[in-house]
């Protein structure tokens, strides 16, 4: 009796070896969204778009996330904000969209590598390049390897990153001090170009036909938007742009929209005026960022604002955005 015993409990022990506990092949992710500006958050790496989350009437969201292990960008409206993503990994995001990277915090499992790029977002926020282009080249030399060094202290002291994530981030905080260089040059020619002419296009493509020279617009203030139909933070400005125009319809001044799209891809602006019901004047760049009027102003990214007086000097080589209420205070300062 006591082997048979023996035998079922031995059965038992094989039986327990047997049970295997399958690995978890998702993220589960969970928050609230204070204030929030939509009913969904989407997750995109580069231009595309891996993940669309519903939000409650509440903020509240929950979902479980089949992604690749990395960094990706998640967005409520015209916000943003990086989230690190590995299999088996539960936390949890919090924010309030009035302040939202003050207010963006993680719990849970994975918190800490989440908590990293909210604070790497908050760090490269303290980066002002205005300031800095005030600087001599002497002190602003300086100040880089103080920059520098905040971003290396902030990885160093980060835990379980995958080996990918950590080697992108080291390899960003080297090419830091050459793209800070370019961004201070092109700062100091921005400041350096307040008050003088404007760089002048001739006979850019008219959406509404024929061609426009910006000798065409001169008498009247002049806000210029740099963009293209493959930029998301372009066409998220689309709206606020229009409700500016509407707001100074009939002032002294002319909103400008100017594509730096590639030729092959002019029949999706001309599409894209049509589907958004764009305002103002659209035109057509003639060599896309390789446009004199783009390299003069020193245009890399988009979008880019520019505002002009009625004599075609330069308010500002870089103006605020539609979505910015500084923009308004600005027109208006101008006796706009």
């Amino acid at each position: 009796m006591k082997k048979i015993v023996f035998a079922l409990a031995t059965l038992a022990i094989v039986s327990c070896k047997k049970e295997e506990v399958k690995p978890v092949d998702y993220t589960l992710f969970t928050g609230k969204v204070t204030n929030q500006k939509s009913d969904k958050l989407t997750i995109v790496k580069g231009r595309d778009v891996l993940k669309e989350i519903s939000v409650d009437e509440n903020g509240v969201f929950s979902d479980t996330l089949r992604i690749a292990e990395g960094s990706y960008v998640i967005h409520d409206g015209n916000e943003s904000a990086s989230i690190y993503i590995k299999k088996g990994l539960h936390f949890n995001m919090t924010l309030d969209t009035k302040e939202f990277d003050e207010t963006l915090k993680f719990t849970g499992t994975g918190a800490e590598q989440n908590n990293y790029f909210a604070d790497l977002t908050m760090l490269q926020e303290t980066v002002d390049l205005k300031a800095l282009a005030l600087l001599d080249k002497t002190n602003f030399d300086k100040e880089l390897i103080t920059i520098k060094k905040s971003f290396t202290d902030l990885l160093a002291n980060v835990k379980g990153l995958d080996s990918i994530t950590s080697a992108i981030q080291s390899k960003n905080i080297e090419a830091l001090p050459k793209q800070l260089t370019q961004a201070y040059n092109i700062e100091k020619m921005k400041q350096e170009m307040v008050g003088k002419p404007s760089p002048t296009f001739e006979n850019y493509e008219n959406h509404a036909g024929g061609t426009t020279s910006l000798a065409d617009l001169k008498g009247k203030f002049v806000y210029i938007d740099m963009w293209a139909t493959w930029c998301g933070p372009c066409k998220r400005e689309i709206p606020f742009l229009k409700e500016v125009e509407k707001e100074f319809h009939g002032k002294n001044i002319e909103f400008v929209s100017i594509s730096v799209d590639r030729k092959n891809a002019h029949e999706t602006w001309v599409n894209m005026i049509k589907e958004k019901e764009m305002t103002g004047v659209q035109l057509f760049a003639d060599n896309n960022f390789q446009s004199k009027f783009a390299v003069d102003y020193g245009v890399n990214s988009i979008p880019r604002f520019i505002l002009l007086d009625p004599n075609g000097n330069i308010v500002s080589a870089d103006a605020p955005r539609p979505s910015s209420p500084e923009l308004k205070t600005l027109l208006t300062e101008q006796g706009i």
